[in-house]
């Protein structure tokens, strides 16, 4: 079998380990989704948007319907969200979405990301200001201008809508994602997302020295090994 064996090995333990990482975030995300709004998408239009993008990824259908039974069970874990802010390897700002049940443990193993790879930890809002919170919402079209009217006249809070190369992109405040998507969908039912998501968006960039680069990647990389981190942002911007 030889060397190329291992390396093969390797990387589908890698690939493994990240589709492991991936069933268990969008687990633990629908779970808490179901708990909080019911366990009926029909009902719970944040569970129908939730399980749409899981399978958009390809989340199995079993992960999903496991995540169900377990916020229709009686008792189960409680998950809250933590959120912790920072400034990277190279002095980008980062931003870390957990989710946790136990929060000694999450900040510990959070903290130990930072000093491990000689970055800072900082106070709650330290660099959050420096990001936009925004809702984004893509689907395929050219018709940017209906979409607006559509937006408006459901009195969404709308920050931008564009249409470039066939690609319809809508931006709003985090709060009006749901209003907008139910919008959308209820005005051009035929509507698919490609993108659906609400996200932090830098207002300006870092770029990282070729120095810096081999322990950002580290960073990035202990913080999706930590199984209570569901979404990191940051700022930075990589060495071609």
């Amino acid at each position: 079998m030889g060397r190329s064996f291992e390396v093969r090995k390797l990387s589908m333990a890698k690939t493994a380990g990240q589709k492991s990482k991936l069933y268990s975030k969008y687990g633990k995300q629908l779970y808490m989704v179901a708990k909080n709004g019911g366990a009926d998408p029909a009902a719970n239009p944040a569970l129908r948007s939730l399980i749409e993008k899981a399978k958009r990824e390809q989340v199995p259908s079993h992960v999903i319907e496991k995540a169900m039974e377990k916020a229709n069970g009686a008792g189960g874990e409680d998950y809250f969200p933590a959120r912790y802010e920072g400034f990277g390897p190279g002095s980008c700002s980062v931003i870390i979405d957990c989710l946790t049940d136990n929060n000694n443990r999450t900040i510990t193993d959070v903290r130990n990301c930072f000093t491990k790879t000689h970055s800072k930890m900082g106070a709650p809002g330290s660099v959050s200001h420096l990001f936009d919170h925004v809702a984004i919402l893509s689907f395929k079209g050219d018709h940017a201008e209906q979409v607006l009217e559509t937006l408006l006249a459901a009195d969404v809070d709308v920050s931008d809508v564009e249409s470039e190369q066939g690609q319809v992109t809508v931006l709003a405040p985090a709060a009006e994602f749901n209003k907008a998507r139910s919008a959308l969908l209820e005005a051009l039912p035929d509507t698919q997302f490609e993108v659906e998501e609400i996200t932090f968006v830098p207002q300006a960039h870092t770029e990282i020295s070729a120095d810096d680069l081999p322990m950002f990647e580290k960073f990035i990389s202990m913080l999706n090994d930590c199984d209570d981190v569901q979404d990191i942002y940051h700022n930075a911007i990589l060495p071609h």
